[in-house]
């Protein structure tokens, strides 16, 4: 799946079905269901599912929280606007996900 169908797929009334955990806590973040994007991030046990909950958390405006996660990452906060990190998230999940 390309960035540019993950994106008409927020049409949908409901995910993908072959989307991974991981691109579906980014696809109701994306709906605006932070809760269930949450909910489904937190149960992701590897760094993609850490990024995905520190990208959360610096959402909510909770910035030590997501600190924490971004540390279980590997990774920083990035100094970039919230939507820029949501497509860099996503768009590298989905370019392992087709490999």
């Amino acid at each position: 799946m390309t960035i540019t169908e993950f994106n008409a797929s927020l049409q949908l009334t409901q995910p993908p079905a072959d989307l991974s955990p991981a691109l579906e806590a980014l696809w109701w973040d994306a709906k605006e269901e932070w809760n269930r994007a949450h909910d489904i991030a937190q149960d992701i046990r590897d760094n993609a599912g850490s990024w995905i909950h520190a990208y959360l958390h610096r959402k909510e405006g909770d910035n030590l929280n997501a600190e924490y996660w971004y540390d279980r990452a590997g990774k920083h906060m990035p100094p970039v606007p919230l939507q820029e990190e949501w497509h860099q998230i996503t768009a590298e999940l989905l370019s392992a996900s087709a490999k």
